[in-house]
């Protein structure tokens, strides 16, 4: 149940063909075989063109850090009894 039987595909297709009439399915067809085709060769085109060689990196001039400022633990001027 459910699934498209032979009888039920008959009848879709003879709609379809009656909406469409058979000159506008054959070009439809044919419009779909054309963009298939230039897909196919978009795709073998790009896998032949040659890689670009990676941009050369610029090298940056490593900064040494500036130097640690000394850092006095703080005294307690709290007086205990």
């Amino acid at each position: 149940m459910g699934g498209l039987s032979l009888p039920h595909l008959i009848v879709l297709a003879l709609v379809v063909l009656v909406l469409f009439g058979r000159g506008r399915i054959s070009e439809m067809m044919g419009d779909f075989g054309k963009g298939i085709k230039s897909f196919k060769q978009g795709m073998h085109d790009e896998d032949n063109q040659p890689v670009p060689p990676p941009p050369a990196q610029i090298q940056q001039q490593q900064v040494p850090p500036a130097p640690a400022q000394s850092v006095t633990q703080p005294t307690s001027t709290d007086q205990t009894k």
